[in-house]
């Protein structure tokens, strides 16, 4: 009954999180100075009254605010996120095709960095003789910049040596499908973005780990378990688990961060993903598109958030002895 009652209550607090959320996330594009509408035409020529306010009641700008705010709770509840005036395009489907290209290349490099930065953190906080050459290379990577790092990758590995394609998702003669020709290209230019990500996190997880093996090998209970005995193999086991708890959570709000994309990243390669789309969205005021985008994002956080959670109670025997306890 203790997990059902914390349960519960976690779905109430996400709940009320996600309308606040969602409203601040329709709120703050319309409290951006300037007109959209106008932004919008002023690209194609000049700016005519008629067709400003034409637009505006195409798009429901000209209604007062509460009832487009009902609007939005309205269309969101039937799937309908709205119309992108940048793109002319739903914006539902505008998210559905960069979507994909985001994963592809966050996935991987969140998990495999966390996996990898966790393991070499582990063995510097373990080892103090690699400690010592190890650290000024993990500190290195967590400071260095997503984009400068990306920089550099293009101009060593793309246009000096041109040894991989270094913009956009894959050759742009060829069209998305499943042929083998079309996998290579996207893959031959998935590697560079996918390098400038994987290899910076590396050094964020490796100090985050390694200080925190370093914090839990002198706890008291690591010292119990020293006095009685025990071997280094079981210490450093103890010691890993309670340390990973919260790599763990970071791993969750990263994924959750994952929908939004790395802007820098895509700007450098020209990827067409969702953080490009944010960008875009909001340098043209597109309202429709900027709320779509982070209305996913929202969605991914708090549901990251909820599940490791859940996650907690298989990975802690605390948070399980506390659902007993109720």
């Amino acid at each position: 009954m203790g997990f059902k009652k914390y349960l519960a209550r976690k779905t109430f607090v996400y709940g009320i999180t996600f309308i606040f959320a969602v409203t601040l996330n329709w709120l703050l594009p319309r409290l951006m100075p300037g007109n959209p509408i106008e932004a919008m035409m002023s690209k194609s020529g000049a700016v005519n009254d008629a067709l400003v306010k034409f637009y505006e009641e195409l798009y429901g700008l000209n209604q007062p605010l509460w009832k487009q705010f009902v609007n939005f709770w309205v269309s969101l509840f039937h799937g309908d996120l709205g119309y992108s005036m940048l793109y002319n395009a739903p914006v539902s489907s505008i998210i559905r095709h960069a979507l994909p290209y985001d994963i592809a290349i966050l996935l991987p490099a969140i998990v495999l960095s966390w996996l990898v930065g966790n393991w070499l953190g582990a063995i510097a906080g373990k080892n103090k003789k690699y400690d010592k050459y190890t650290m000024p290379i993990f500190y290195f990577l967590a400071s260095m910049p997503y984009f400068w790092f990306a920089m550099i990758l293009v101009y060593v590995i793309g246009v000096k040596l041109g040894w991989l394609p270094y913009s956009g998702a894959y050759a742009p003669d060829l069209v998305p499908s499943f042929s083998w020709t079309f996998i290579k290209s996207f893959l031959s230019h998935w590697i560079l973005p996918f390098l400038s990500l994987f290899i910076v996190m590396i050094g964020s997880w490796a100090i985050g780990m390694r200080n925190m093996i370093i914090y839990e090998l002198e706890a008291d209970y690591v010292r119990y378990l020293e006095a009685l005995g025990a071997s280094e193999k079981l210490m450093t086991k103890h010691a890993y688990r309670n340390a990973i708890l919260p790599q763990v959570t970071g791993l969750a709000l990263q994924l959750g961060m994952m929908v939004a994309g790395a802007i820098a990243t895509e700007i450098v390669f020209n990827y067409p993903g969702i953080g490009v789309l944010i960008m875009n969205a909001a340098l043209n005021q597109d309202y429709f598109l900027l709320q779509g985008a982070f209305l996913i994002v929202v969605i991914s956080v708090l549901a990251a958030n909820f599940l490791i959670d859940i996650v907690y109670a298989f990975i802690d025997p605390r948070v399980r002895a506390s659902y007993t306890e109720g």
